[in-house]
This record gives structure tokens, C-alpha cells and sequence, in this order.
């Protein structure tokens, strides 16, 4: 009988560590400021979308959702990440500017 819960228990436990990594990234959100020319996002379409976030998944960056002025010169986006510089990196990859990188781990609602 003890044998009996000795091998249930290595049964029940050891699926929960079998597929678990031995060190999980850490993701991190960051909210980054870029600064385009006039017209310079008049042409992002879902390929080049679609570029940006194969590029990005490269270093383990997502692109959350971004918020753009009236004239689309400046651009305030929602990343997550491991680190800033993984951002950084994603963005120097893909072209694309970066003005500043502000990590936001806290959400606030309004309610």
C-alpha cells in the first residue's frame, strides 16, 4: 500500500515539472515614446505589422497596442518584454525609433 502512494504521488507531481522551465523570463510592460517624420507611418499595413512583430518575437518583445497624435509624428506604444534593452534591441532591428523607454508595472483603473 505505501509503495501504492509512493508511485501515485511521483505520478500526480511530476507532470507539474515536466514542461516547467528552470528559470522564467520575466515579462515586463514599458510604454515608449517615439518621434516620426510627417507621413512616415501613412504606410504601415499588416505586412509590415506583420514584420515588426516577427522581428520583435525575436527578442522576446510583444507589441501590446500604440496610440498615435492627430498628425502621427509621435507615437506612445505599450511593449512587453524581458528587459528595456530587449526593447531597444527589437526597435533598432526593425528601424523603427525610440525617444524613451519607461517601464509601468502598475495598472491603475479608474474604478
Amino acid at each position: 500500500m505505501k509503495a501504492l502512494i509512493a508511485l501515485l504521488s511521483v505520478l500526480l507531481v511530476a507532470p507539474a515539472f515536466a514542461d516547467a522551465p528552470e528559470h522564467p523570463a520575466a515579462v515586463h510592460r514599458y510604454l515608449i515614446e517615439r518621434t516620426f517624420p510627417q507621413g512616415a507611418l501613412d504606410g504601415l499595413d499588416a505586412a509590415g505589422k506583420s514584420r515588426i512583430n516577427s522581428t520583435n518575437a525575436e527578442f522576446g518583445v510583444r507589441w501590446v497596442t500604440s496610440y498615435a497624435n492627430a498628425d502621427k509624428t509621435r507615437t506612445f506604444c505599450i511593449y512587453e518584454g524581458p528587459t528595456e534593452a530587449a526593447i531597444r534591441e527589437a526597435a533598432n532591428a526593425n528601424g523603427i525609433p525610440v525617444d524613451s523607454v519607461t517601464e509601468v508595472p502598475v495598472t491603475l483603473s479608474p474604478e
